[in-house]
């Protein structure tokens, strides 16, 4: 492989909450490959290699994505119903990294497919560990489905009446 494989993506406009993310996974050994989109609409340009990421090849599927709501040009919500309701993308798992307390918008993302809804902690300290917490599940302890798995399942034969 000529390229490294992109493990995690981390959509997020704040250049605080980038650096504090990126420490906190790298210090933990969680992830070798983060990328950064800075705005929905970049992060729907690498997941679907179009646009300024036309050239990348998106051979495996990421690890996990980590997604704040409030973001420039396509906001978070409509990146995640997009996403979702792809079948090259709808088994990777989104975890909503969020300032929002809102509770419309965690019944929203839960609705639209999100695997895990984290309201972003104040404190520097709480942040850091949230995101070792949150990195240590979904990259270490949790059971990814295969590949293109769910495209080779029948469906279960159904019960004689």
């Amino acid at each position: 492989m000529t390229t490294r494989q992109v493990e995690i993506l981390l959509v997020e406009d704040n250049p605080d909450d980038v650096e504090l993310t990126l420490h906190a996974l790298r210090k933990e050994n969680l992830a070798n490959n983060i990328h950064v989109a800075r705005d929905g609409e970049e992060a729907l340009e690498f997941l679907f290699c179009n646009g300024t990421h036309a050239g990348r090849v998106g051979e495996r599927p990421l690890k996990l994505i980590l997604l704040d709501l409030k973001l420039p040009k396509i906001d978070g919500m409509e990146v995640l119903k997009r996403l979702k309701g792809d079948p090259r993308t709808k088994t990777i798992p989104v975890v909503i990294l969020t300032s929002s307390k809102e509770e419309r918008d965690l019944v929203n993302t839960y609705g639209l497919g999100a695997n895990s809804y984290i309201q972003k902690p104040v404190d520097f300290d709480q942040f850091r560990e949230t995101v070792k917490n949150v990195g240590l599940y979904w990259l270490v302890i949790n059971q990814p489905p295969v590949p293109d798995a769910a495209a080779h399942m029948t469906e279960p034969a159904s019960v004689a009446k």
